[in-house]
């Protein structure tokens, strides 16, 4: 199954969000799952970072099968956005305990 992780990253460096999702990473393609990047480096300087982000993460929704949401997505707007789309749009969803 291809999947894309969503976790909180506001104040973050994308160093920090990529250690914080190593062990899941490695965990969901030692079960067979493909795990698509989604920390993007290179935002256009003309554009808000955060919206730029939010929309590519949305351009990525289209490609996989299923979201991974890790702990406190639901205090993070991006967050709650990328899950709003992810059910109105039918794909399948799994929650971090």
């Amino acid at each position: 199954m291809k999947l894309m992780i969503s976790q909180p990253m506001k104040g973050k460096t994308n160093e920090q969000i990529r250690e914080e999702r190593a062990e899941l990473v490695k965990r969901l393609q030692e079960e067979g799952h493909e795990v698509v990047d989604t920390v993007f480096e290179n935002a256009p300087a003309d554009e808000d970072v955060a919206i730029y982000c939010l929309s590519q993460s949305i351009r990525y929704i289209g490609k996989v099968d299923a979201l991974y949401f890790m702990k406190g997505w639901e205090k993070a707007r991006g967050c709650k956005i990328e899950h709003q789309v992810a059910v109105e749009y039918g794909k399948q969803v799994f929650y971090e305990n």
